[in-house]
């Protein structure tokens, strides 16, 4: 998959506004910090298309990028100390909401910095994702951070973390693009499954049968 000319659609707050797509759409959600931005960016290939905040955690938009073959919904980050418990619970209803919806959504990127174990909020996003059955892939960020020799090391320990395996894990580094073509070809695979499924026309169907 190539990704050429991905843009901005728009940024909304809550549930009344949430996108309406034809096309298939992808969220990516993770923790404050964690390279959502930056990992957006690489992508897309264009730099500042997804842009930081100013001040980390504070923002409680859902921001939609047009990705060509596809929809991108980047979410909200999460898990900033400073946020006040009003704008946590805010966050918590936004999510709720957003995954409630489904209308579209195929997958989910759940981004974790791979220098740490996930935390509490990790686990609280992975539960909204199996609450709702939802599919998901977990996207390592920062792999340059560390040695090329701890990435496995890191990778089977985030899995067994989040109970789901390394199989499920791919390392990546926004800096020098490692990992880049793994999670293409996972979105991919991902629209391929959802395009037969939900785009199929019943000649598709009759010529299967046969």
């Amino acid at each position: 998959m190539i990704i050429k000319n991905a843009k901005f659609i728009t940024s909304v707050a809550d549930k009344k506004n949430f996108l309406k797509a034809d096309k298939p759409i992808i969220a990516v959600c993770g923790k404050s910090n964690v390279g959502k931005s930056s990992i957006i960016n690489m992508l897309a290939n264009r730099k500042g298309l997804a842009r930081t905040s100013v001040t980390p955690g504070r923002t409680r938009l859902i921001n939609y990028f047009d990705f060509g073959e596809f929809i991108l919904a980047d979410l909200p980050g999460y898990g900033f100390a400073k946020v006040s418990e009003s704008e946590k619970q805010k966050w918590g209803r936004l999510m709720e909401e957003f995954f409630a919806y489904k209308e579209g959504l195929c997958h989910t990127i759940m981004l974790v910095d791979i220098r740490h174990d996930p935390t509490k909020d990790d686990l609280s996003m992975i539960n909204y994702l199996h609450s709702y059955a939802l599919p998901f892939t977990v996207v390592a960020t920062k792999a340059d951070k560390i040695g090329k020799t701890r990435i496995f090391e890191r990778v089977k320990s985030i899995g067994n973390f989040l109970a789901i395996g390394q199989g499920l894990v791919i390392p990546t580094s926004s800096e020098t693009g490692y990992g880049k073509e793994k999670v293409l070809e996972k979105l991919e695979r991902v629209l391929e499954i959802y395009n037969d499924e939900f785009f199929s026309t019943p000649d598709d169907e009759e010529e299967i049968e046969e």
